[in-house]
C-alpha cells in the first residue's frame, strides 16, 4: 500500500528531473558561441559587438528577475504544471526565432523576451515541492540538482560540437527540440497537483501573495544566501578563462583545459548534490548550509595561490563538491518556511532572486578583476561565502518543521 501510495510522487519527480536535465542541456548549449554568433550576425544601430555580447547574457537574466514572481504567483492560482509547460514550449518557439534572427539587437530582443517568459528552474521547483511528501524535499532538490548539474556539463559541449559542424541555426534547433521533448514529456506524464481554489474575496492578490511570503520565518534570510551564493558562484565565470591563460602560458589545449575546470565544478555538483540533499533530510537543513557554505569559501581562497592548472581544477571539483551542498537544501529550506499552497510565489521569488544575481555577478567579478587582479576575484567569492556562514548561524530559524511543529529541523526518511 505504501509503494502504491508514493508513486504518484516518484514519477512527477523522475519525469520533472528527466526534463531538467534535458532543458538545461538546451539552454546551455547556445551559451559558449552566443558572443561569436553576434558577431557572426553584426550590429546594425552602431553599437560595439562587446557591448551587444554582454547584453545578450545581462537581458535575458533581468527580465526573468523581474517576471519570474509574476509566473509564481500565478503557478499557485492556475497550476504549477501549467507553468512549466508554458516556460518549455515558449523557450521551443524563441529559439527557432533565434535561429533565424537578422542583426544582434534582435538577438538582444528575443533573449530580453526568454527572460520573460521561460525559467523552467523555478517552475520545476515549484512543480515538484507541490507534489513530493515534505519529509523527502531534500531528496527530490538533489535529484533537480543532479539534472542541472550535467546539463551544464554536457549542454555547451554538445553546443560547440553542433556549431562546429553544421552552424549555428542547427544548433538552436537541437535546443529547441530538447525543449519540445522535455515539454511533451511533462505534459503527458505529469498530473497537477490541486490548486487551492478560493473565491474571488478570499483570494489573496500578488502583492499580498509575495508579501506573505517574503515575511514568512527564515524566507529572506534564505532568500539573501540564495543572493549571496549565486554571486559568489557567478563572480568567476568571466575571469576563469582569462586566469587559465596566465596559468598555461602557451599552451595549445587552453579552451580545452578551461571547459574542464567547468566542467570539473559542475560535476562534483552533480556527485554531492543527492546525497547531501537525502542528508539535509536527515540532520537538517540548516546544518547542512552552515557546514557547505563554510567549505565553499575555504576552498574558494587558495584558489588565489594556485600557480599551476591542475592546482586550480582540483580546488573547483572541491567547490563542486560543496555547492551540491547549497542550491537543493536552500530550495528546501524555502518548503519549510513556507505554506504548501505558496510553492508558486516562493520559487518565483527565488528565481527573480537568482536571476539578479546572474544579472550583477560578471560586472562585479569582472569589476574586482580590473582594480584588483585576477586572483582577486577568488578572494572576493571566498570571503562571500564566509559571510553566508555568518547569515545563516544568525538569521535561520533553526526550530521550525514542516508541521510547523516547534522542534528541530530533523525528518524521517
Amino acid at each position: 500500500m505504501r509503494d502504491e501510495a508514493i508513486l504518484p510522487w516518484k514519477r512527477t519527480l523522475y519525469i520533472v528531473v528527466f526534463a531538467q536535465l534535458t532543458s538545461t542541456i538546451g539552454f546551455s548549449s547556445i551559451f559558449p558561441f552566443l558572443p561569436l554568433y553576434v558577431d557572426h550576425l553584426g550590429a546594425r544601430t552602431g553599437l560595439s559587438v562587446e557591448l551587444l555580447a554582454g547584453l545578450v547574457y545581462s537581458a535575458q537574466a533581468f527580465t526573468m528577475m523581474l517576471a519570474s514572481p509574476v509566473w509564481g504567483a500565478l503557478a499557485d492560482r492556475y497550476g504549477r504544471k501549467l507553468m512549466l509547460e508554458r516556460a518549455m514550449y515558449s523557450g521551443v518557439i524563441l529559439l527557432f526565432l533565434m535561429a533565424n534572427v537578422r542583426s544582434a539587437e534582435e538577438l538582444v530582443l528575443l533573449r530580453a523576451l526568454q527572460g520573460v517568459v521561460t525559467g523552467t528552474f523555478g517552475a520545476a521547483n515549484a512543480l515538484v515541492v507541490s507534489q513530493v511528501p515534505r519529509e523527502r524535499t531534500g531528496y527530490a532538490m538533489g535529484l533537480l540538482e543532479v539534472a542541472r548539474g550535467l546539463g551544464i556539463a554536457v549542454g555547451p559541449l554538445l553546443g560547440g560540437l553542433v556549431a562546429d559542424a553544421f552552424g549555428y541555426g542547427p544548433a538552436f534547433y537541437v535546443t529547441a527540440a530538447l525543449l519540445l521533448v522535455s515539454g511533451l514529456l511533462v505534459t503527458a506524464g505529469v498530473k497537477d497537483g490541486p490548486v487551492e481554489k478560493r473565491s474571488p474575496e478570499g483570494q489573496p492578490g500578488m502583492f499580498r501573495s509575495w508579501q506573505h511570503v517574503a515575511s514568512s520565518p527564515g524566507v529572506a534570510a534564505t532568500y539573501s544566501l540564495r543572493f549571496l551564493c549565486e554571486l559568489g558562484r557567478s563572480m568567476i565565470i568571466p575571469v576563469a578563462p582569462l586566469f587559465v591563460q596566465t596559468l598555461l602560458v602557451g599552451s595549445a589545449h587552453l579552451n580545452t583545459f578551461s571547459g574542464m575546470v567547468v566542467s570539473a565544478a559542475a560535476l562534483a555538483t552533480t556527485i554531492s548534490a543527492v546525497f547531501l540533499g537525502r542528508l539535509g533530510d536527515r540532520v537538517g537543513y540548516r546544518r547542512i548550509i552552515l557546514i557547505c557554505t563554510f567549505l565553499a569559501g575555504l576552498f574558494y581562497l587558495p584558489q588565489s595561490l594556485v600557480n599551476s592548472g591542475w592546482q586550480l581544477l582540483g580546488l573547483q571539483a572541491l567547490v563542486g563538491f560543496a555547492l551540491g551542498g547549497v542550491t537543493p537544501v536552500l530550495s528546501s529550506l524555502l518548503a519549510t518556511y513556507t505554506d504548501p499552497g505558496e510553492a508558486g510565489a516562493a520559487y518565483g521569488l527565488d528565481n527573480s532572486v537568482n536571476a539578479g544575481s546572474r544579472t550583477l555577478a560578471p560586472t562585479i567579478g569582472a569589476a574586482v578583476a580590473v582594480a584588483y587582479g585576477l586572483r582577486a576575484t577568488f578572494v572576493a567569492t571566498g570571503l562571500l561565502f564566509l559571510v553566508s556562514v555568518f547569515i545563516a548561524m544568525w538569521l535561520l530559524p533553526g526550530n521550525r518543521t514542516f508541521t510547523g511543529q516547534q522542534k528541530d529541523l530533523v525528518h524521517p526518511v
